[in-house]
């Protein structure tokens, strides 16, 4: 599987499709397997590329301290040896965060902007779950810790669907890459290091702000805070999903993607 050398540490990647590059950008706790759903949608009319950040999947897990602005260093580093100087960028949840440190550190790399389920700033709430979940994998085994977890990431509707949050559980434990305890710490602690609020006027690409009305996790006012402040930002809310929309809802999640890339085609 291809893997590349870019600050200090080895991450891997995966690009499928054709045509213009979309870079997808997973959340905390996620490899690139997370953005499985919505692909096939995708890469028929995009070469999509999708990377493990550093701390998960099959890419280096450092025990060391790690930050957004590294991550987006690290996608950088990716999109550079992979010899593409334009891009769309999708991150859902904590790859919004990166994804709007990529855009802030090199906008002249970024065609336009997708942020699922994401923020500029946390609040209270949010900085004491993400702060406990950055801790709690070294306490509890994966199965039991996936089960304090998703019912901040998913809805009733799916609960309540048999077999489906049964299934999500046994992906989990029986998944040939899991996350390192260090690993989830590390993540945790960039996501609440990292602050955009005070800079999001510097985002000047075309923006697509996503988020489910029944998320708890990142409620609809983190997004209106980030569509507040990017200047060229549009808000769509999906109905009856939740942080998890894609998994919930990839098919809808994907037709709102494209109908705002038709938008934002690159210049050739």
């Amino acid at each position: 599987m291809p893997k590349i050398q870019t600050n200090g540490i080895s991450l891997f990647y995966d690009v499928q499709g054709v045509g213009e590059p979309l870079l997808l950008l997973a959340g905390f706790l996620c490899d690139h397997s997370y953005w499985s759903l919505v692909m096939p949608s995708l890469v028929k009319q995009y070469q999509v590329i999708r990377l493990d950040n550093r701390g998960m999947g099959r890419s280096s897990a450092p025990d060391s301290p790690y930050s957004i602005q590294q991550m987006a260093n690290d996608a950088a580093g990716v999109l550079e040896q992979l010899g593409i100087t334009k891009v769309h960028v999708a991150g859902h949840s904590m790859g919004g965060q990166i994804a709007q440190e990529l855009v802030l550190r090199h906008p002249e790399k970024i065609s336009s902007l997708m942020l699922h389920s994401s923020w500029a700033k946390c609040d209270g709430l949010f900085h004491a779950v993400i702060e406990t979940w950055g801790e709690l994998l070294g306490t509890l085994d994966l199965k039991l810790y996936e089960k304090v977890v998703l019912p901040w990431i998913f809805t009733d509707t799916f609960y309540s669907t048999p077999g489906m949050i049964e299934a999500v559980i046994d992906m989990a434990i029986n998944y040939p890459f899991p996350p390192t305890t260090h690993g989830v710490y590390h993540q945790s602690r960039a996501i609440l290091s990292s602050n955009t609020s005070t800079r999001l006027q510097d985002i000047h690409c075309p923006t697509l702000v996503v988020v489910g009305r029944q998320d708890i996790l990142t409620p609809i006012k983190f997004s209106e805070q980030l569509v507040q402040g990017i200047p060229n930002a549009k808000l769509v809310i999906l109905e009856d999903v939740g942080h998890g929309l894609l998994v919930e809802s990839p098919d809808t999640v994907a037709r709102t993607m494209l109908s705002f890339l038709e938008t934002v085609s690159i210049p050739h």
